[in-house]
């Protein structure tokens, strides 16, 4: 009986009774609409558009005014169908076994709304015509939306009617509701009364929670995307494949630097707009709309649903509670910087993150709450931390490196602030006494102790968890003290991969064995780093494949916990998620500078259920194909590299650069 919810042909109950797209359930909304807007007024329509509503539900001041927008534009004329375009395709996100948020924006222009009062609060709320250069914020944007499990939408599951407009960047969000559970649905937007559609955007819920899942299930984990530093075609590379059901991005989403600080984008024809460090309200909209022209980017979220989090450029450079590494919260640095502190800063860049992604607004304390949970029936939890914006202590700003070294043990310091700690701590173990069998950890930055020198005196990164030592060790002592195994960490921002035993190196002894990294006895579970879309590898942009296999080498010796590591490709990682175990499959983009499928296969392993750890093979290596990898070191193993490339997009193998 548990498996006939899972049937991707049959539609659930509830939508054939409510499917707006039956005879008789048409003609009573039709007959209903006065009605519905004599009694609840236009607001209704502003209501089901998620983006009007603030991040936080406990800050309602960082949302968009509803009847105030209504009464600006309750006497003016709607855009006509012509005049307006989907902009940047569609999106889908943050799927449950019941719901999912669809995404898009119908807009006038390509430009995005100028108008910062939204969040500045130096003028009246959203009085747009203060600023002269938004003469179209009076005029609203009507859209219909559906979602239906087949193509053609002759099997309607939800649909329904909002309005948008400049105040909210002409986006528009929706939460399709009564779905089924583990269902493939299609969806679509369109302009009201008209033929103007947006393009066909497929999708899928979550499995049932607490119940057992018919197949594997196959993610695909991204992190760091630099839009002048290459082409994002390891984004198409999974559509062209169609080789995942769920997309998960560990942050950096975008960039905030002018052309030129992180990458010079002119070659490529890849200017990130505008022009300038990103502070305002504007600059974040514009900058995200920009990085959504990448086609294999908009590829990917019209083809798969994204459970996404932020890291720190998505505001600023090694952000933290109170700063960031060039903007503080002091008289020089607001001076300096434009007059634009910290906070504003933040909001500004949370607003234009909330508006053009498919996320859900979260039950929360503050508008920075990102952090939450997903359950994929009794297979595995994704719980998914913020580790950079949310209550993060002071870290490495460049200035300050011995300062963060004298303190990273400190124990008052935390990457997650106390609220956030705590409710880890208890999904880890609500997760583990459900009997859910694997936990996997999205969070932005690494968190295995890294060493680059032979003293084992200076960590790899003060600005990950090696700079946060006492938070990691409670979480290591959560782990260990409650027993809670088939622990996956993933994390991105190193812009390099990793596969490594999980371990507590100075774990009390009463905790259990001593790790041996022969066997990987002793640790309580893998970490997965995967490697950026674009940006560059943390020895440089110019960097050969000769010179990082010293730098590779050194990092497996002076770490043994450390099993492989690459420093070269840029890329991302697949992973495989069954109840016997899961595969991480590594893949490496041989060119960015141009648009193409080509990737390489540089590296799998496998985690068996119960054993928390890299799986050995023959003469206890790790690499699960003859001990051998295509790139990277390798511990015990052999590097054998071929650049043996495969097109995703002509499904053919070639050699490249031959």
């Amino acid at each position: 009986m548990e498996k006939d919810i899972y049937k991707q042909d049959a539609p659930c109950s509830s939508q054939v009774e409510t499917s707006l797209h039956t005879p008789s359930r048409a003609m009573t909304m039709k007959q209903t609409t006065g009605i519905l807007l004599f009694a609840t007024g236009v607001s209704a329509f502003y209501a089901g558009n998620i983006n009007y509503v603030s991040p936080s539900l406990r800050h309602p001041s960082l949302g968009i005014s509803i009847p105030k927008v209504a009464a600006r534009t309750y006497e003016s004329i709607s855009w006509k169908p012509e005049q307006l375009n989907f902009t940047h395709g569609v999106a889908s996100g943050d799927p449950y076994d019941d719901s999912v948020i669809l995404w898009t924006r119908a807009a006038p222009t390509m430009d995005n709304d100028h108008s910062n009062t939204t969040v500045s609060g130096t003028t009246g709320l959203f009085s747009h015509e203060t600023e002269e250069f938004v003469f179209f914020s009076k005029s609203k944007v009507c859209v219909d939306w559906k979602i239906a499990t087949d193509e053609k939408f002759e099997e309607v599951a939800d649909e329904g009617r909002v309005w948008t407009s400049s105040d909210i960047d002409f986006t528009v969000k929706v939460e399709a509701k009564k779905l089924c559970p583990f269902t493939t649905y299609y969806y679509q937007f369109n302009i009201c009364d008209s033929y103007n559609k947006s393009p066909v955007g497929r999708t899928k819920t979550l499995p049932a929670r607490g119940k057992k899942v018919p197949s594997d299930i196959e993610l695909a984990v991204y992190s760091c995307s630099n839009y002048p530093q290459g082409f994002f075609s390891v984004f198409g590379n999974t559509v062209r494949k169609d080789s995942v059901d769920f997309i998960v991005f560990l942050g950096d989403y975008i960039y905030e630097f002018q052309n030129g600080q992180y990458g010079w984008g002119d070659a490529l024809g890849r200017i990130p707009q505008p022009d300038r460090v990103t502070y305002t309200l504007y600059d974040y909209r514009r900058r995200i709309a920009t990085y959504r022209t990448d086609l294999d980017l908009v590829a990917n979220h019209m083809k798969f649903p994204w459970i996404q989090v932020w890291d720190d450029h998505e505001v600023a450079d090694n952000t933290w509670r109170d700063g960031s590494s060039f903007l503080q919260n002091n008289e020089d640095s607001f001076i300096s910087d434009g007059g634009v502190s910290t906070d504003s800063r933040k909001a500004n860049a949370v607003r234009a993150y909330f508006e053009w992604m498919p996320i859900r607004q979260v039950d929360m304390d503050d508008g920075l709450r990102i952090w939450r949970n997903f359950e994929f029936g009794d297979l595995f939890d994704l719980i998914m931390l913020d580790t950079r914006q949310y209550d993060r202590s002071i870290t490495n700003l460049y200035t300050n490196t011995g300062y963060i070294k004298h303190i990273s043990n400190d124990t008052s310091r935390s990457l997650m602030g106390p609220r956030q700690e705590a409710w880890f701590y208890r999904t880890l173990k609500e997760s583990s006494q459900r009997g859910t069998k694997w936990r996997l950890i999205g969070n932005q930055i690494i968190f295995s102790q890294l060493i680059v020198t032979k003293d084992r005196n200076l960590p790899y990164d003060y600005d990950a968890w090696d700079g946060y030592v006492a938070n990691r060790n409670r979480t290591f002592a959560t782990l260990y003290e409650n027993s809670i195994n088939n622990n996956i960490m993933l994390a991105g921002d190193s812009h390099a991969s990793w596969a490594s035993d999980l371990v507590w190196l100075d774990k009390p002894i009463e905790l259990g064995e001593e790790y041996d990294p022969i066997t990987g006895r002793g640790a309580i579970g893998v970490e997965f780093a995967v490697s950026a879309v674009s940006s560059p590898s943390p020895l440089g942009q110019n960097v050969t494949m000769a010179e990082t296999e010293t730098d590779n080498n050194l990092l497996t010796t002076f770490n043994k916990e450390l099993q492989w590591a690459d420093l070269y490709y840029r890329g991302y990682t697949e992973l495989c998620v069954g109840y016997e175990g899961v595969t991480a499959r590594f893949y490496g983009a041989p060119d960015i500078r141009t648009r193409n499928g080509f990737e390489v296969s540089l590296a799998n392993f496998t985690v068996k259920d119960g054993e928390n750890r890299l799986q050995r093979y023959g003469e206890e290596m790790v690499a699960s194909v003859d001990g051998k990898v295509e790139f990277g070191s390798l511990q015990r193993g052999e590097t054998v590299t071929k650049n043996l490339t495969y097109d995703t997009e002509e499904k053919r193998w070639f050699v490249f650069g031959e």
